[in-house]
């Protein structure tokens, strides 16, 4: 059966970046802008993490959104939810300042519109622990636009998280397609070689890759853009 479907991550796969680097970068801007309104630097970050695992072990019953933020509350009290403005304004005036430690591959876009222009459904299967707002920069600081994805996971349309292989399956309902016609692209051996579980294709780009458990890669296609399009043009 031919490929009909490509799912792609976005951190470090379209977009290039350290992962660490990215995050220490981001913490310290949203820890920045909250400050002034009574936030604690480390007890911010600490909570957001906190968060952010919680959304990462969602078992389906809420959304990511409200996972987080029914955590942020229970840290924070009112006035976590009092002050959701001051979020989406870090995220609308100042998070375009972490695209600084992040690179910016142009092959990257180019695949993208080439699989459109072949008829290829397209999605941005990237782990929905962001606001939209944040996904659609990043995707935008990919050289891309939010509509070029059929669709694109954030947390207020998820319900699960990646390494979560039920995460996946969501994006295989929504889109009413068997897991065999979809190739799933990602630099992160634990959060996107899991698809393959569920009977998808599966690429491993290593430009940035993420091997926390030192997995043998070589189980999996794998290489940089130049063999993943030499892949992607066997497969569809």
């Amino acid at each position: 059966m031919s490929i009909t479907t490509v799912l792609f991550d976005l951190d470090g796969t379209l977009l290039p970046m350290d992962q660490d680097v990215f995050v220490k970068t981001y913490f310290k801007g949203i820890a920045a802008k909250l400050a002034p309104y009574g936030y604690e630097p480390k007890e911010l970050i600490d909570a957001i993490w906190h968060g952010t695992m919680k959304m990462i072990k969602n078992d389906g019953r809420h959304t990511n959104e409200e996972v987080f933020w029914d955590y942020f509350a229970s840290q924070y009290g009112k006035k976590a939810r009092k002050d959701l403005p001051l979020f989406d304004a870090f995220y609308r005036e100042n998070f375009d300042g972490v695209q600084s430690v992040c690179g910016f591959n142009p092959d990257a876009a180019a695949l993208i519109l080439e699989l459109k222009t072949m008829g290829k459904r397209v999605v941005l299967a990237t782990n929905p622990i962001f606001p939209a707002i944040a996904t659609e920069k990043r995707i935008r600081w990919a050289g891309l636009d939010p509509e070029d994805f059929e669709l694109y996971t954030t947390y207020e349309n998820s319900s699960h998280s990646k390494p979560n292989p039920a995460y996946y399956q969501d994006i295989l309902s929504r889109l009413s397609v068997p897991p065999e016609e979809c190739l799933m692209v990602g630099n992160d051996v634990a959060d996107d070689m899991v698809a393959e579980q569920l009977g998808m294709n599966v690429f491993l780009l290593t430009d940035c890759l993420i091997n926390k458990d030192n997995i043998d890669i070589s189980v999996y296609p794998n290489g940089g853009f130049s063999e993943l399009n030499q892949y992607i043009h066997s497969v569809v």
